[in-house]
């Protein structure tokens, strides 16, 4: 089983033997232009490919289309006198007092919404017939437009009568076969019609594009005899085949970092950590998530950017434009600033030696001596410190600094950035940071932990094992995962509990079938939930529930777990108060076998040092012992400040932490 994540800057690769039990990893350059041709070049490593049987693989594809708006031009069919609702959206602004702010723009042209004369009620039923003409003549108009790649169609309460969608969606099939459709009852069945609308638009213009990209993974593996079966991860980090991610390519908008979050779920309950913040920090941004109680948490709540809503289900990340090629420059006021801007794989750090010239995070951890030069990828790939030197100096005189100083103070704004993601998490939803656990990984995540467990005031740290390379390690873990909801209104007053446990049943069969068009039958786990709030509330809240809570004699037991659960996130509650039923959610996860961990030999507590290094601190610079991870075995005990370094990263022990090596070989740190 392989597993492949397309980074920014690099490509990670973990190989599974079933067999054996033997994991490989390794790392290539990414391939900006192309990532497929990135992916075939980092498989020349590998010895083995002919027996590679499974392939997942993260993608930011529809993550980079999006946020650079590559996307593909399309048209907007909606019900009529509903086609300004994009560009009129939300009525807060971003900036309360910049009266020169102007609201984003959607990701479609206003002279490509159309409109069509039907119209279905908040309850179901048909006001206006649609016009089957109508359809046609805009069906043959649009297929005749050069400029036009999709359609997305959005009706007004399509939701709870799809009828009208579905027959739109049959027609084009007809008049338009070539042309690409996402209707809104198939992309997120919920209302709010801005939020469904943006959504619902977003799918539609990944579609051709990820379409190509899911053709080309296909054929140009097959071409190489790579992977009999292979899949992709969705952004609820569940696995789905190449033919589903273009059939609804919005699953995909944040492929990428949920590897490290489900290999973080995995590592936390085998070693007892039910309380994780994840930090995940590579070449071209920082990644955070938590794990509460042993479960990785989710969300519906994402923006393509301020005020342009993306509704799918998907795990809960937080990322910021912060990692290892982030770019230090100096800001009209004399102040140095770091990020958001990447050098990227290409021209990379100035230390990659492949025409880089501005001074980035990378190229202060080289000058500080934090990464030995020769070392870089195993010694794969040589930096040059002699380049990371001049780029600082670019940084370093304006400010008059030195090198060093100027250096420090990269490492230490970076470092604040990621604070920032840390209390995102953390602090601004009432979680204590010093009830978790920091888990760092990525090629720079490491590099950064102790540091960061004192700005953080996280207590504990952890290092796993193949930190470089721990999205891809997750994507040999993930399962089979299918979420599926629907908006159904009602209250404790007209509650129908028959209507409530078809519209449950029904999501159940969709997900079911979803799994079983996946070739998953075994070992599956049906969850559900409800998305509930008291009358006249905005937001509401997820209450995961049991089936019999939907018999007419539980009724009281639903209103009253409502209660509880409204007392306990915060910290009051309303009984007898009117309470809502807004949206059912089901989920379904067909379970994958997790390959085996093996456990080190236990040493006596002690290791001996490679070789020592002067490395530069706020303390000042001090000569630190050196050691390879490879040698370490369990119970090892080392004090800080000392480096342990691997093939693709290094982890900086500070001055007042120190580490300890677990049975699995994952480093501990600790204050002293």
């Amino acid at each position: 089983m392989l597993g492949i994540d397309v980074g920014g800057t690099f490509t990670d690769f973990v190989a599974q033997d079933a067999a054996t039990g033997k994991t490989t990893v390794w790392k290539s350059l990414s391939e900006s232009g192309d990532p497929v041709a990135g992916i075939l070049r980092g498989l020349e490593q590998f010895e083995d490919r002919g027996r590679i049987d499974v392939v997942r693989l993260g993608t930011t594809v529809a993550t980079n289309a999006l946020l650079e708006r590559t996307v593909a031009p399309i048209a907007y069919v909606t019900t009529a006198g509903f086609k300004d609702v994009l560009f009129i959206q939300r009525g807060h602004r971003r900036f309360h007092y910049d009266l020169s702010w102007k609201k984003p723009r959607p990701l479609v042209k206003r002279r490509n919404c159309y409109e069509l004369d039907e119209r279905i009620d908040n309850k179901g039923n048909v006001v206006t017939p649609l016009d089957d003409g109508q359809v046609r003549e805009l069906a043959r108009k649009l297929a005749n437009d050069e400029t036009i790649a999709a359609v997305a169609v959005v009706l007004l309460f399509s939701y709870v009568n799809p009828s009208h969608e579905q027959r739109v969606k049959a027609i084009f099939a007809q008049e338009a076969p070539a042309l690409p459709v996402s209707i809104s009852y198939d992309v997120l069945p919920r209302w709010k019609e801005y939020e469904r609308a943006s959504t619902t638009i977003a799918d539609a213009a990944l579609k051709p594009i990820v379409s190509r990209q899911m053709d080309s993974v296909r054929d140009r593996l097959k071409e190489n005899g790579i992977g009999k079966s292979v899949s992709v991860i969705r952004s609820n980090g569940g696995e789905m085949t190449l033919d589903a991610a273009s059939e609804t390519p919005i699953q995909l908008a944040l492929s990428g970092p949920t590897g490290g979050v489900v290999a973080a779920k995995h590592l936390a309950n085998l070693l007892g950590l039910p309380s994780l913040v994840t930090f995940d920090m590579g070449g071209t941004s920082t990644d955070c998530a938590t794990i509460r109680d042993g479960q990785e948490t989710f969300t519906t709540e994402f923006e393509i950017e301020w005020g342009v809503p993306i509704q799918i289900p998907m795990i809960d990340v937080r990322t910021i434009g912060a990692g290892g090629g982030s770019i230090a420059w100096i800001d009209k006021g004399g102040m140095l600033r770091v990020g958001p801007e990447s050098s990227r794989s290409f021209p990379g750090p100035a230390c990659y030696g492949q025409g880089g010239t501005e001074p980035t995070v990378t190229d202060a951890n080289v000058l500080l001596g934090r990464i030995n030069p020769a070392n870089f990828l195993g010694g794969k790939m040589k930096l040059d410190l002699a380049a990371a030197m001049d780029a600082m100096d670019k940084v370093a005189a304006p400010l008059g600094l030195t090198r060093e100083r100027a250096a420090l103070s990269i490492v230490h704004i970076a470092n604040n950035n990621m604070q920032g993601a840390l209390r995102s998490v953390l602090i601004e939803r009432g979680l204590d940071p010093r009830d978790f656990t920091l888990m760092g990984f990525g090629g720079a995540g490491p590099l950064h932990i102790s540091e960061l467990m004192d700005m953080a005031g996280i207590p504990r740290g952890l290092v796993p094992n193949h930190p470089g390379q721990q999205s891809a390690f997750g994507f040999t873990l993930t399962d089979a995962r299918v979420d599926r909801q629907r908006t159904t209104h009602m209250t404790s007053f007209d509650y129908d509990a028959k209507r409530a446990s078809t519209v449950l049943s029904q999501l159940i069969e969709e997900t079911l079938a979803d799994l079983s068009r996946q070739q998953k039958s075994d070992s599956i786990a049906v969850l559900c939930s409800l998305e509930m709030r008291y009358h006249g509330q905005n937001y509401e809240l997820e209450l995961p529930i049991d089936r019999k809570l939907f018999e007419t004699s539980q009724e009281d037991r639903l209103w009253n777990s409502f209660h509880d659960a409204h007392e306990a996130r915060f910290g009051f509650k309303f009984p007898g108060e009117t309470v809502e039923i807004v949206n059912f959610i089901v989920t379904a996860i067909g379970h994958t076998p997790t390959p085996q961990l093996h456990k080190l030999v236990v040493g006596d507590g002690s290791a001996t040092p490679v070789a020592r290094r002067l490395v530069h601190f706020e303390e000042g610079a001090i000569e630190v012992p050196i050691f390879k991870r490879e040698t370490l075995l369990a119970g090892v005990k080392i004090a800080g400040p000392a480096l342990i370094e691997e093939a693709v990263s290094v982890t900086v022990i500070g001055p007042g932490h120190r580490a300890e090596i677990d049975a699995y070989g994952h480093i501990i740190i600790e204050k002293k």
